[in-house]
């Protein structure tokens, strides 16, 4: 396996993208991760890894979709995105996921992304405004990776993003950057819809002929206004899906990337352990894309000029968050107690940060539900590259260490919640 991907690598990509990504991607972010590391032996936390949505726009109607697309657009400005990227790259920073919304709705996307060739960008995108023209920039600036959403064949696919011939125009946008060797992934939000069509040896043995070099596998989390929990998997389905990145991993040329567990099999959340954070397109600092409250933005006020450092290092709420999720579970707080965080948003009086302005009611209606973290039953990874990786730059940092996450360790809240917040 090793030599088959090592194969690819020389093989089937540009070696000048390549090197971008092995350098600004691979040992900057390694050693953003290791900052990291020491600020928290200090008691300090700021996220190596932001993810931004730059709009909020879509030209797809997603089921269970939690971002305002509908909603009057906004966008962040490039002036507030070039301060928010050199803020970050003070602190050590060189990786930036960039998020929607569609990302490519976005009018100066690349033009951004270009004045910064020292950094590396992720653009989840569903690849239909991939145009020819645009992998061909995107090759030519070197530093950029589009991850294309795929949620199911011809026929899901249009039932899953509420709109017609969606498979065969975001194959087109792959197409497109393949065609221009640009380093491409491709993601799924696995659901009980397309579960079966793709997560599977077949579908990711034809991801390795078409030329895609990496993938990744995240489970649907049912959050927003229309939630759709029926599509949510169960909790043998997402251990399934576990087993089968495992597996893989081991025996196929491509990379899969995964966010929720260390190489021992151990679940965690990464806006938990600190390593990443989110920034919607109205520029307020949240700790997850799927939690919109916040105390905090990226932009200056009259009551509040402080740093992006002073930001993230002196916030309250969001110390408050990862302190909470840290001694209530290893998974996702969201899904297995709305309830505490709820009382937490009141406790801060954080901000409801959604144009609809109803985020604080889903999370009072929502059912408990299960996440990744599921007790003795962890998967290991079998890959020794990837164990080791994730032994020295992703795993819990010793932050979920001593807890009983079978038991609230957050009495104070939880008696908040109860008086406040009924189920």
């Amino acid at each position: 396996m090793y030599l088959r991907m090592a194969r690819r690598l020389l093989f089937e990509t540009d070696k000048r993208l390549l090197w971008k990504l092995a350098w600004n991607m691979g040992w900057k972010g390694m050693l953003s991760v290791q900052r990291h590391k020491e600020r928290l032996r200090r008691g300090e936390v700021f996220p190596p890894f932001l993810y931004v949505s730059i709009i909020n726009s879509c030209n797809l109607r997603c089921q269970g979709c939690w971002v305002d697309v509908a909603s009057k657009q906004e966008i962040i400005e490039p002036p507030a995105m070039h301060k928010l990227i050199r803020e970050a790259k003070e602190m050590g920073n060189a990786f930036f996921g960039i998020v929607g919304g569609e990302p490519f709705m976005h009018p100066h996307l690349l033009d951004m992304l270009a004045e910064h060739p020292d950094c590396y960008f992720q653009i989840f995108t569903n690849g239909q405004f991939i145009t020819d023209e645009r992998a061909k920039r995107m090759r030519q600036l070197g530093n950029v990776t589009p991850l294309i959403s795929v949620e199911g064949n011809e026929i899901i696919s249009d039932e899953r993003r509420g709109r017609a011939n969606v498979f065969s125009k975001t194959m087109e946008g792959i197409h497109h950057c393949l065609q221009n060797k640009v380093f491409t992934g491709v993601c799924t939000s696995l659901c009980q819809t397309n579960i079966d069509d793709l997560l599977t040896e077949k579908w990711v043995d034809r991801l390795v002929e078409m030329g895609v070099m990496y993938t990744w596998f995240h489970v649907y989390r049912p959050m927003g206004p229309d939630a759709n929990p029926q599509l949510c998997l169960t909790p043998e389905q997402q251990l399934r899906a576990r087993r089968f990145v495992v597996e893989m991993r081991a025996s196929k040329p491509i990379v899969i990337i995964d966010a929720y567990y260390d190489g021992e099999g151990q679940a965690l959340c990464p806006a938990a352990t600190g390593i990443s954070h989110h920034i919607n397109p109205w520029g307020d600092i949240e700790p997850c894309p799927i939690v919109q409250f916040t105390k905090e933005s990226i932009h200056a006020t009259e009551a509040d000029s402080r740093t992006l450092r002073d930001k993230f290092l002196h916030s309250d709420f969001l110390h408050d968050f990862r302190t909470l999720a840290q001694s209530t579970t290893r998974g996702c707080i969201v899904l297995e107690r709305p309830d505490l965080l709820s009382a937490l948003v009141q406790k801060h009086g954080a901000r409801d940060s959604t144009a609809r302005g109803s985020a604080l009611a889903e999370l009072d209606a929502m059912r408990v539900r299960t996440s990744q973290y599921n007790p003795g039953h962890a998967v290991p990874e079998k890959n020794v590259f990837y164990r080791l990786a994730k032994r020295f730059w992703f795993n819990d940092f010793g932050l979920y260490r001593g807890h009983d996450h079978r038991r609230s360790a957050a009495p104070g809240l939880l008696r908040q919640a109860a008086a406040g917040a009924p189920r």
